[in-house]
């Protein structure tokens, strides 16, 4: 019987490699337990990473209108350098400084500071939140003397990184915690008293407050109106009250009534200072009251705090905030009231005072005047034309080289131009914010400078159009004309000649006639020459003022105005920078007037805004 081809297995025996069986432990059920092992071990990490690979990336991008405010505040500052204080965009720059440092760090974690006076039992609730004791508390003040870190879930080691909270004072949920799924992405942070004796506690508050995503602000019925933590911190920090909590402790020391009373007397003095409360589903600031000793009201302030960690959004809402405050800061530097900016008449106010400066009126009228007496004297008669040149020579003296312009004149001119640009920075500055105002006088200054040299240049090149004014076509017939009339004047006076010395035969009539002909008929050529040079003389006069004043205008417009116009056109470019950074959800309290405030938000890096 012929052997089939084998695949070296035969139920329970296996062939070597001499083709002896031998037996084989893998009966099947063993071998399959064996299979399903390594399968489960295999495809566990596999799913690990896919489970993994559905959550947030560590890092997240800011997207929709906070990265365009965010954009636009970085060209701001960039556009701004060389011409707004650098103190000024100092606030700026650290807002953008955060919001790329938050960026590189988790977005699955949501970092709230717990926050309070001295004895408020912010410790006490801070354990009441975790569910086992992590933070001390005591009658000894101040107890908390460094900041505690619990975190709900794995991955926030960069963030506390950032806070500069110890390895030793890191803490995870040992009841409760793990296992609790609404609070996984929470790191709670328990601060140091921020009205502590201890000038380093208090720095150590105003460091975190500055970098963490949202404040449980904890008070008791007697410090909640405390002016430190109004003036301090919850009025500069009124733009921040959708991160803010508010929470009213140990209510178990009042009744129902007086505790009521006191929460609505937080709520009052918290919209004193301007605090935007987040009632009736508008943004804003969450106010509860709890007892963090008996737990009264913390269960639902846990699930506050729960469903604004799963979010995810508070980052961005604290970025957001930060971003508002900066701008309200840089607001006078930015906006003013009233309208900017060189107009039509401003400009062409600017081009007749250079035309007048550099004469332009006097040269078209000296153009005008030499045409006609050019006309005149070549239309006139001689004799009046002798008897005119005697009457300038007995009044004037002969003839010399034009004299130099006098020194008056020269100071008078340039006195004229830098007046014009005065007026004109003036106008142009007038309307903006100090800084712009300031770089558009410069501008116009610096334009300024050889402006009067390159007008005197500039009428040079032009040249005077009163030196050779151009001679019409009908000149030479005029003087043809008034040359005939004085050839029969001439003749004339031979003819009578004649007949006195007796070689003409006599007859006075004639050449009376022919004398009076010529002697009526030049002045009458004269008069109807000086009548037709009238409207062309005028004319060229016009056009000689108006070649040189658009001549004195082009220089001023590219030594100035392009100048002012580039500054102007600059500050219209930050302008809508500013007016993205401010955005639709701050531009009612930036834009609307609200003047920014000094108090310092202690020695943070966000931003600070007053009422």
């Amino acid at each position: 019987m012929t052997d089939l081809p084998y695949d070296g297995r035969e139920g329970g025996r296996e062939r070597d490699g001499a083709g002896r069986g031998r037996e084989s432990w893998d009966d099947g059920l063993i071998a399959r337990r064996a299979a399903e092992r390594a399968a489960a071990t295999e495809e566990g990490p596999a799913e690990e990473a896919r489970e993994e690979d559905t959550l947030p990336p560590l890092g997240g991008a800011y997207g929709g209108p906070l990265r365009a405010r965010l954009d636009a505040l970085h060209e701001l500052v960039g556009l701004s350098r060389t011409r707004v204080e650098s103190e000024a965009l100092a606030e700026a720059g650290r807002v953008l400084d955060e919001a790329a440092a938050r960026q590189r760090l988790s977005s699955r974690h949501t970092v709230i500071a717990i926050a309070g006076a001295t004895g408020s039992g912010k410790s006490t609730l801070f354990n009441a939140l975790a569910g086992v004791p992590v933070s001390e508390t005591g009658l000894r003040r101040p107890t908390t003397s460094a900041p505690i870190a619990l975190s709900w879930s794995e991955g926030a080691a960069g963030l506390l990184d950032r806070l500069a909270v110890p390895g030793r004072l890191r803490r995870r949920p040992l009841a409760g915690g793990a296992a609790d799924t609404e609070l996984q992405g929470l790191v709670l942070i328990d601060l140091p008293d921020h009205d502590s004796a201890v000038t380093a506690h208090r720095d150590q508050v105003d460091r975190v407050l500055g970098l963490v995503d949202a404040v449980i602000w904890v008070v008791d019925p007697e410090k909640y109106a405390d002016a430190a933590l109004h003036e301090r911190y919850l009025r500069p920090l009124s733009g921040h009250a959708e991160v803010t909590f508010v929470v009213l402790n140990q209510i178990d020391r009042l009744g129902t009534e007086a505790a009521d009373l006191v929460l609505d007397d937080l709520r009052r003095l918290l919209d004193e200072d301007g605090v935007a409360l987040g009632e009736h589903g508008e943004p804003g600031a969450t106010v509860l009251s709890v007892s963090a000793l008996t737990g009264e009201g913390v269960p639902e302030l846990r699930e506050l705090v729960a469903r604004f960690v799963q979010e995810r959004t508070a980052p961005e809402r604290r970025l957001a905030a930060d971003v508002d405050a900066a701008a309200a800061r840089l607001r006078p530097a930015y906006v003013t009231e009233g309208r900017s900016g060189l107009d039509e008449r401003a400009r062409d106010a600017f081009a007749d005072r250079l035309a007048i400066a550099v004469g332009a009126q006097a040269a078209g009228e000296a153009a005008e005047r030499v045409w006609r007496r050019g006309a005149i004297r070549a239309c006139g008669t001689p004799w009046l034309r002798l008897y005119r040149r005697y009457e300038r020579m007995r009044a004037h003296g002969y003839p010399g080289p034009r004299p130099a312009a006098p020194a008056e004149e020269e100071v008078t001119a340039r006195q004229r131009v830098e007046q014009a640009v005065r007026i004109v920075a003036d106008e142009a500055s007038r309307g903006l914010p100090a800084p712009w105002a300031q770089a558009v006088r410069e501008a116009a200054a610096r334009g300024a400078e050889g402006l009067p040299e390159a007008l005197d240049e500039l009428t040079v090149t032009v040249g005077d159009p009163a030196a050779r004014p151009p001679r019409p076509a009908w000149w030479p017939a005029a003087v043809l004309a008034q040359v005939v009339m004085t050839l029969l004047q001439v003749f004339g006076a031979l003819w009578l000649v004649g007949q006195i010395v007796g070689v003409v035969p006599p007859g006075l009539l004639p050449p009376v006639l022919v004398m009076v002909g010529g002697i009526v008929g030049g002045p009458l050529v004269e008069w109807a020459c000086e009548s037709a040079v009238k409207g062309p003389a005028r004319r060229y006069g016009q056009e000689a003022e108006r070649r040189l004043r658009e001549a004195a205008a082009a220089c001023g417009r590219a030594r100035v105005l392009d100048p002012v116009a580039a500054e102007l056109v600059r500050y219209r470019e930050v302008r809508e920078q500013y007016a993205t950074v401010v955005g639709s959800r701050a531009s009612a309290r930036v834009v609307g007037g609200l003047r920014t405030g000094t108090t310092r938000f202690g020695a943070t890096r966000a931003g600070v805004r007053g009422r």
